[in-house]
C-alpha cells in the first residue's frame, strides 16, 4: 500500500499482551468506550470487528459532528490501514488523502507499544496553512486517544489469582471475561 507523507507519530506502551490489545482493537464498540471525542459509534458496514473495508460512523462528543472511518487494511496482531472518507468539520475536503497506521508491537510478554502514524498531502497553499494549526491539534488529540487506550485496557487486564484459571488470563468489561491464553 502506498501512503501520502508522513505527518507525524504518537504512542503508548500499554501493560498487556499483543493479543489482549489487538483484540480489543479489533472491536470497533470499544471505541466509543475509550475516546475521549467519540459518544457513539454506528456499524455503517454492518460488522462490530474491524476488516478490509468496513466502515463506520463516529458521532464525537460535541453533539454536532461525525466522521466516518474506513478500515483499507488489517493485518492481524501487526498493523490496521484506516482511512477519513467522510466528516462534517471540513478534514476530508482539505485532507482528502489522509489515512492513519495503527500499529502493534509486543515489547514484553505483558507490554505491547501502540502506534499512530498520520499521513497525508499538503500541496496547496490553503492545505499548508490549515495543517500549521491542525497538525499539532491531531497529535494532542491521537496521544490523548491513545492514553485513554490505555488506561482502559489496562484497567480491564487483571491477572489475579481468584479469576486465574489454569494461569489463563482474561479482559474484563467485555460481554463476560474472555480468555486469551496461557500467561506464562
Amino acid at each position: 500500500m502506498e501512503f501520502p507523507p508522513f505527518q507525524s507519530r504518537q504512542e503508548v506502551v500499554i501493560h498487556a499482551p499483543l493479543q489482549v490489545v489487538w483484540e480489543f482493537n479489533q472491536d470497533l464498540t470499544n471505541i466509543a468506550v475509550y475516546h475521549p471525542r467519540v459518544k457513539r459509534v454506528d456499524l455503517i458496514s454492518g460488522k462490530s470487528q474491524r476488516g478490509n473495508g468496513v466502515a463506520y460512523r463516529c458521532y464525537l462528543t460535541d453533539g454536532k459532528n461525525t466522521c466516518v472511518e474506513k478500515d483499507l487494511e488489517v493485518v492481524p496482531m501487526e498493523r490496521i490501514v484506516t482511512a477519513l472518507p467522510e466528516d462534517t468539520m471540513g478534514i476530508t475536503k482539505m485532507l482528502p488523502d489522509y489515512l492513519v497506521e495503527a500499529r502493534l508491537t509486543p515489547l514484553a510478554e505483558n507490554e505491547t507499544k501502540v502506534e499512530f502514524s498520520h499521513y497525508y498531502s499538503t500541496k496547496s497553499l490553503k492545505t499548508k496553512l490549515f495543517t500549521l494549526i491542525a497538525k499539532r491539534k491531531i497529535a494532542r488529540d491521537s496521544q490523548n486517544t491513545l492514553d485513554a487506550m490505555k488506561r482502559t485496557i489496562e484497567k480491564k487486564y487483571v491477572r489475579a489469582s481468584s479469576d486465574a484459571h489454569d494461569g489463563q488470563v482474561f479482559l474484563r468489561g467485555t460481554k463476560g471475561a474472555c480468555s486469551y491464553g496461557q500467561d506464562t
